[in-house]
């Protein structure tokens, strides 16, 4: 059953409780929101759906605006005062049940004052309220979800898990890296490796683990040339600098002497 009720007044900031209970179903899910004219199947015998979901909430959101109060049943009287009034009723289930509820006032709505409401609605004068402000609705929005998240965090749904159950997985980096775009998925990367060269997968590419002397990555002649002649050192084990070329060929050492030979054929 939804974990969150909105109640409101036909006739009085019906329009804003229904903004109110979009986004919350944006958030918490259409399942664990309860909106009158959403939740309510065709069909379906509406009495009974509408105090099972008041009785069942967790939270009543009584959304006020400034003719709340006002309403008046087809005798005149206040409507508040009318037991089968489905507002007085929906609020009264709520928190016979144990629910929390939770004033909405919108706009320039005055603050309920316990003189102003029937007995049995003395309670909503008590109650801490919040408040939607037409000038600022994106903030206060956030507030009131801030303040269902905790007055009921089981209503948050579930974070997706991928099929098979595994661990959800970071979204791939795209930061740039030295002004060209990094493509590496740090998450597909399950195991160590120790020395020797290997793939990782995603876009990473090949790596070369703890080397131990001449490492070649390339196509052509691998070459040994002495520091001296090199530039940056990149060995892994304090070994001389290696040159790729031609993956084609033998793996040979070079000498002193042939070092410029081996920069330049690079």
């Amino acid at each position: 059953m939804p974990k969150i009720f909105v109640n409101y007044r036909t006739g009085d900031a019906e329009i804003t409780a229904g903004l109110v209970q979009r986004e919350l179903s944006r958030v918490f899910g259409d399942d664990n929101v309860f909106f009158a004219s959403k939740s309510i199947g065709s069909g379906h015998r509406f009495p009974q759906e509408l105090l099972t979901a008041a009785r069942r909430c967790k939270v009543l959101l009584a959304v006020i605006g400034p003719k709340w109060l006002e309403a008046r049943s087809d005798d005149g009287r206040p409507a508040l005062e009318e037991p089968e009034d489905w507002t007085r009723r929906e609020i009264l289930e709520a928190h016979e049940t144990g629910a929390v509820i939770l004033p909405l006032l919108v706009g320039e709505s005055a603050r309920l004052r316990g003189e102003d409401l029937p007995p049995e609605l003395g309670l909503l004068a008590e109650c801490q309220y919040l408040r939607l402000k037409h000038r600022d609705t994106t903030a206060d929005l956030s507030r009131l979800i801030d303040d269902l998240t905790r007055l009921v965090p089981d209503a948050l749904p579930a974070p997706r898990v991928p099929q098979g159950g595994a661990t959800p997985v970071e979204e791939p980096r795209t930061e740039p890296v030295d002004g060209r775009p990094a493509r590496m998925r740090a998450e597909v990367i399950k195991h160590r490796q120790r020395g020797g060269i290997g793939n990782l997968n995603g876009d990473l590419g090949t790596f070369v683990s703890e080397p131990q002397g001449p490492v070649h990555t390339g196509s052509g002649h691998l070459y040994q040339a002495h520091e001296q002649h090199l530039g940056p050192r990149i060995s892994g084990d304090r070994q001389a600098v290696n040159y790729v070329a031609d993956n084609h060929g033998t793996v040979s050492q070079q000498s002193e002497r042939e070092a410029p030979r081996a920069a330049e054929e690079r």
